[in-house]
């Protein structure tokens, strides 16, 4: 599948894919993904689903391997108004995953049983967004990534 604007983004760049990889810092990695579905999912044998549906689907085939690997959802919500920020980019869900490591999140996107679910995520996905971040402490001061933070 093609990433850009006019078609939405679904998969990661090679380039991006390789950025990720080299990106080598100890400790949990943190994923904010925020999905927008097709009406109707886009499945290359006909199967017919909604976008919503095939995206269940993509969770509960791909859930167990995440599982396996380590992963853990931090939180999950329903997007519901886009106060700051271009008012096209609505969301249906926005979640944030946890993997022990990069090299997990990298062993899930290899695994057979995940390359087979993944199918059901590429037909139900209209455009998404995957941002990798670093984890913070939660409860520190506003807007502080740990209490000694002096941004």
């Amino acid at each position: 599948m093609t990433n850009d604007a006019s078609t939405g983004y679904i998969d990661p760049t090679r380039e991006a894919f390789a950025r990720f990889r080299e990106m080598d810092r100890p400790g949990p990695v943190h994923m904010l993904n925020l999905v927008r579905f097709r009406e109707q999912a886009a499945y290359d044998d006909g199967t017919v689903a909604t976008g919503a549906e095939a995206y269940s689907s993509y969770a509960s085939e791909s859930g167990p391997v995440f599982k396996r690997l380590g992963g853990r959802q931090v939180w999950i919500g329903k997007p519901e108004l886009m106060l700051i920020g271009p008012q096209s980019e609505a969301w249906d869900i926005a979640f944030i995953a946890e993997y022990p490591s990069k090299d997990a999140f990298v062993a899930m996107l290899r695994d057979p049983e995940y390359r087979k679910a993944v199918r059901h995520r590429q037909a139900a996905v209209a455009d998404s967004r995957l941002i990798r971040m670093e984890p913070g402490i939660p409860g520190t001061r506003f807007g502080a990534m740990s209490e000694g933070d002096q941004r």
